[in-house]
């Protein structure tokens, strides 16, 4: 017999040797260590803009131009920026208030657009498919002249509502092609099995699909939001004073007697930081939908 009683009558086993890791040879262990520069070097050329934008953000202005990165911290950029001579808090809150309304709106269109192309099959739909994708391949430019001349009949320019119009045309098509490889990959006999159970077309949206389809929801969510706060060439076009975004703002720091360096950086940083934290709070769920086949 090869196992052994304890004191107690207890039926044990003998002791297993522990295998022994394989060493690594020299070959692998230059190859992990070129791999570990080569991040490195990556990171640096990522990272090292931001952390300059950064530092510049909070330099005094004699500082500005120097490479020191040992400095006393210093906020008048961002007094010169909010509530100062190159005010931008009303450009932030019309940026903020265009991104979100059109955040809020894309996102169910473009879900509900994705459930119909996936599940319901009709004469022309891979035609109508192929073509909402096609126009993310129109150049901007192309466009803005028409939309320039259409809102400025209709009594829209400088005003929101145009600015949210043209970003869901842009944001809609993409969220559709997006959040259909998501209802693509859901299991159909989930839906078969609510409507055997009495739920109506709107409630399998609600109750099934939605949940369901959650990983790719924050996707769309998080781009729909980037593609508008970023959005920089129709705010030049249809906005003017009212209605003018933070992106376009910017170009208000360039001056006749030089450009506002510390308080661009300042106006950069302030650009990044809702991405930033919207990145934060939506990582999980934005790299469950990355891998779940959301972009293929």
């Amino acid at each position: 017999m090869t196992d052994t009683l304890d004191r107690e009558g207890a039926r044990t086993r003998p002791a297993v040797p522990k295998r022994r890791r394989p060493r690594k040879t020299g070959k692998q262990t230059a190859l992990g260590v070129a791999r570990l520069l080569a991040t490195l070097v990556i990171l640096f050329f990522v990272l090292f803009p931001i952390l300059w934008l950064a530092l510049t953000a909070f330099k005094p202005e004699r500082e500005v131009f120097t490479t020191s990165i040992l400095f006393r911290p210093s906020l008048d950029n961002f007094r010169g920026i909010i509530g100062g001579a190159n005010d931008l808090v009303h450009p932030m809150f019309n940026s903020i208030i265009i991104a979100v309304i059109t955040t809020v709106i894309s996102v169910p269109l473009a879900l509900l657009a994705a459930y119909a192309f996936s599940r319901y099959r009709f004469p022309g739909a891979k035609s109508v498919l192929l073509g909402i994708v096609a126009t993310q391949f129109i150049p901007g430019v192309a466009i803005a002249l028409p939309f320039l001349t259409m809102f400025r009949d209709l009594g829209l320019l400088d005003t929101h509502l145009a600015l949210i119009v043209t970003n869901l045309a842009i944001v809609v098509p993409y969220n559709t092609w997006l959040l259909k490889g998501f209802v693509d990959g859901l299991p159909i006999e989930v839906e078969e099995a609510a409507r055997l159970d009495g739920c109506g077309q709107l409630m399998l949206l609600w109750r099934v699909i939605t949940p369901l389809a959650a990983p790719g929801i924050f996707v769309s969510v998080v781009f729909a939001f980037l593609l508008s706060w970023n959005e920089f060439l129709f705010p030049t076009f249809l906005a003017r004073a009212d209605a003018i975004t933070l992106p376009v703002s910017l170009m208000t720091l360039d001056q006749p007697d030089g450009v506002e360096w510390g308080q661009m950086a300042a106006a950069g940083l302030l650009v990044m930081v809702p991405m930033i934290i919207l990145a934060t709070l939506v990582r999980k769920h934005f790299t469950q939908g990355m891998t779940l086949g959301a972009v293929k």
